[in-house]
């Protein structure tokens, strides 16, 4: 077996090409003549030099490959792709992906922002590498599901329901004759809220349905009814006086954030480093 060499003058590996042994050296398959024998050595003809050119090609694509695939492992490149709600993203995960920007400045990270019921479908579709969502939810394929922050749903009113509802224990079927503001239905927050309901008796029909829970925060301020959402958004309006909180006889439990992935699914280095990373804080 004959070899000939060749060196890369911009810094890169030697390649070595192989042909058959013999007087009439030929290509790889069409049986053209690749090089000839000199008294000097050996010379490719412009059949070799073509099919050198192809090769040689063929390296420098392999050897960028090994270097992106390098930089990937050591998070100097990658992307991570996140499926989040408004309330995960801006009562958990925010403060974690500024921290790891700072550290891995290189790394593009896309966030799907949409309710639980759709993160968890891009998630099944591949178009997730995990997700951020809060209970109740039901998977359909195998998801591992860890908790990482305990919530709290909360009913509030403006100051015109003060002098009805204001310090004293409800029962919730009082909530029966006020107008009602929630968020849709395909969110965690109203399902959760529907089924503690819905164990007592009680089903509640709103007058508005919302899209954001900001939204509803503005639209009890106006005094336009009875709000339920998660606490984190109301504190601020609650620390101003500008609504209040309606107790009842009886609580409704807390719920949680959960991180979620795809039991079996492969992450890119930098989507299981964040992973880890969020993992880490609850344990």
């Amino acid at each position: 077996m004959q070899r000939v060499r060749m060196r890369r003058h911009h810094g890169g590996r030697r390649g070595t090409l192989h042909f058959p042994a013999g007087g009439q050296p030929g290509g790889p398959t069409t049986g053209d003549r690749l090089f000839l024998r000199t008294s000097r050595g050996v010379k490719l003809t412009s059949e070799g030099e073509l099919l050198l050119s192809y090769v040689r090609r063929g390296i420098d694509a392999i050897q960028d490959g090994e270097t992106m695939l390098r930089r990937m492992k050591d998070l100097e490149t990658g992307e991570i792709r996140i499926g989040a709600s408004d309330m995960t993203l801006q009562f958990y995960l925010l403060p974690y992906l500024e921290q790891f920007h700072e550290q891995y400045p290189n790394i593009k990270v896309t966030v799907s922002n949409g309710p639980t019921p759709e993160t968890l479908e891009a998630l099944y579709q591949g178009h997730i590498d995990f997700g951020i969502v809060s209970t109740p939810f039901e998977t359909k394929q195998a998801v591992k599901s860890l908790p990482v922050q305990e919530i709290r749903n909360v009913f509030i009113a403006g100051p015109k329901y003060a002098a009805q509802l204001k310090g004293r224990k409800l029962s919730y079927k009082e909530l029966l004759n006020c107008p009602c503001i929630f968020l849709e239905r395909n969110t965690s927050t109203r399902r959760f809220m529907d089924e503690f309901l819905a164990k007592r008796g009680v089903r509640l029909e709103p007058e508005f349905e919302l899209a954001t829970s900001e939204m509803i925060v503005q639209f009890v301020k106006r005094n336009l009814g009875i709000g339920c959402l998660m606490s984190d958004f109301a504190s601020e309006a609650l620390g101003n006086g500008d609504v209040f909180a309606l107790e009842f006889d009886e609580e409704m439990p807390s719920r949680e954030f959960c991180l979620v992935a795809a039991e079996k699914a492969w992450m890119s280095p930098a989507a299981a480093k964040l992973f880890k990373q969020l993992a880490k804080v609850t344990t």
